[in-house]
């Protein structure tokens, strides 16, 4: 029996630390598309004119195609290489958004924002993959990622904020015209300081499974978001039916295809399938929580737009420094504490905002915000780099899919379910507050949504319409304090689940991960099996490619040394 010693991991140096700078443009980018149309739409609606249908789909349709094409990207990049599909969605995003900002019609604007899907699905999972193949050292790798997921989270506040102020100057094309500079500075630098990554062992790319993702993405999601949006309805159901026995189909085919695009033994891996999931109860509650509080400040308190986005922008800047704080607990803490601690913070953040009033004070809203996002961002920032620290670097595309696919299903159903949860108890708390006499439209519309009562309450003389308003506001407050308190519920199980099933496991370094002529085309070795021990592709001639180790354990990676 022989052993092999090996040397640290090599650090990251200057070159890594700017390559991450120029990584951090197009997720931000990539998070902030998701809001920034949220204030321009009244401006393109007036000009654009889009249906009703067509509204829902120029706000929607980016989302879908994003969600959809994931799985598929994240496994072209490992194959062709994650700096080329990086380059080339950067291109396809900046050219799709001058289609966008100068579009004539409602179909050429929902077209360009199905490309800015298509552009941004190659994004994420390559800057999350390129993370990981840039930092190999442990404590390095998870302050890219803190600083990775603040980005992410940082683009989706401001989006609003930077759409708003834009808006007050140009036409409404503007809010996308921000991209190009960005895109084009990403063009210019990234070949310049991102080497390029890949699997050479990949095989040939599975079109089968490339489309059943999509068959089981798209229908998922849309259904999901159609449920929360309108209720229960045959077609949502049906699509939704129809996503999940897609999906199905696609982990069968996994299981059987020759070069299959998703590697199914990462989830035999107890800390990657967790962290997934924890990420998914994450993006759960903090999207659908979002939408309550943004209607809250606009439609209770009577802000207006740009009013309530400036003010929804201070919880996370106050926030900005929990992900790497609980990097840096985490080098020191078992992770589980700390990922249980993020979800006990946000749940007595929740529970704080249990408490709200239509009257309460502002300082009241934004204290109950700031607690929840601090705990949510521990937990995605150490999610994120749990799961990417323990996928083996060659698979590193397919592994920031899975995550990446998993929070927009968290954000769907967070959505889908407690919105639905709010809106049953609005409409239940409204209902014997319509005057008597109301048409039956309008007293539909009031009964449907607070927007829709706001709008008849405008319309009603003196006590009547004031009478309306009131008992509308205070049913949306009841309805938002029941969405809370699930909130509050799902993450005190997620504490729980993670005490439970991260407990004594930790991200160690990639064993014997040397600066080889193969980083510069993929040459890491190729992993196999998750072995006992939790690591996802276990030794190959001496070599350990990313792992798990218990806390305090004496590992192969803990002694630096592995059997051969």
């Amino acid at each position: 029996m022989s052993f092999t010693s090996y040397t640290s991991p090599p650090r990251a140096g200057r070159r890594e630390w700017t390559a991450l700078g120029v990584l951090l443009l197009p997720c931000l980018l990539v998070s902030m598309d998701v809001s920034v149309l949220y204030f321009a739409v009244p401006f393109l609606t007036a000009e654009l004119e889009p249906s009703s249908v067509q509204q829902l789909w120029i706000l929607d349709v980016y989302g879908f195609v994003l969600a959809g094409l994931l799985i598929t990207m994240g496994a072209l990049g490992d194959r062709i290489g994650r700096r080329k599909l990086l380059l080339s969605g950067a291109l396809l995003f900046g050219l799709a958004s001058g289609l966008a900002a100068y579009a004539q019609s409602a179909e050429m604007l929902i077209a360009a924002r199905a490309l800015l899907g298509v552009g941004g699905a190659t994004l994420m999972p390559s800057t999350l993959a390129l993370i990981r193949n840039l930092f190999h050292d442990a404590k390095q790798r998870g302050k890219a990622v803190a600083i990775w997921s603040a980005a992410v989270t940082g683009g989706i506040a401001i989006g609003p904020v930077l759409s708003g102020a834009l808006l007050e100057h140009f036409w409404w094309g503007s809010v996308f015209l921000m991209n190009a500079p960005a895109m084009v500075l990403l063009l210019v630098c990234g070949p310049l300081l991102l080497p390029e990554f890949k699997n050479p062992a990949a095989g040939r790319f599975d079109l089968t499974g490339s489309l059943l993702s999509l068959l089981a993405m798209l229908p998922a999601v849309y259904g999901i978001k159609e449920i929360a949006r309108d209720g229960l309805a045959v077609l949502p159901v049906l699509a939704l039916v129809a996503g999940l026995l897609a999906a199905a189909a696609f982990v069968h085919r996994q299981r059987t295809a020759r070069h299959p695009m998703l590697d199914l033994a990462l989830f035999r891996n107890r800390g990657f399938s967790v962290s997934v999931l924890l990420n998914l109860l994450a993006m759960f509650a903090i999207v659908g929580c979002a939408v309550f509080f943004t209607q809250y400040l606009q439609s209770v308190r009577g802000m207006s737009p740009m009013e309530a986005a400036l003010w929804n922008l201070l919880p996370t800047l106050a926030v900005g420094g929990m992900a790497p704080a609980a990097t840096a607990l985490a080098q020191r803490i078992d992770r589980a504490g700390i990922i249980a601690m993020g979800f006990a913070i946000a749940a007595g953040g929740f529970v704080w905002l249990s408490w709200l009033e239509p009257g309460s004070a502002l300082w009241f809203v934004l204290i109950g915000s700031s607690v929840y996002a601090s705990g949510l961002v521990m937990v995605m920032s150490l999610g994120n780099e749990m799961a990417i620290g323990l996928a083996p670097p060659e698979r590193a595309g397919s592994a920031s899919a899975v995550l990446e696919s998993g929070t927009e299903l968290g954000g769907a159903l967070g959505m889908a379910l407690l919105g639905s949860i709010g809106s049953a108890v609005y409409r239940s708390g409204i209902g014997d507050a319509l005057p008597a006499g109301l048409p039956p439209a309008a007293s539909d519309s009031a009964r449907e949504t607070l927007a829709g009562a706001l709008a008849v309450a405008a319309e009603l003389p003196g006590r009547a319409g004031e009478s309306l308003l009131t008992a509308a506001r205070t049913a949306f407050t009841d309805g938002l304090q029941t969405a809370v308190l699930v909130a509050a519920g799902v993450m005190a199980c997620a504490a729980v689940l993670a005490l439970t099933l991260l407990r004594g496991l930790r991200v160690g370094g990639v064993a014997g991960e040397a600066d080889r002529g193969g980083e510069a085309d993929g040459g890491e070795a190729d992993g196999g099996e998750a072995d006992e021990a939790g690591a996802v592709g276990g030794p190959r001639s001496g070599v350990v490619t990313g792992g798990v180790e218990p806390v305090g354990g004496a590992g192969a990676g803990a002694r630096g040394t592995a059997l051969r």
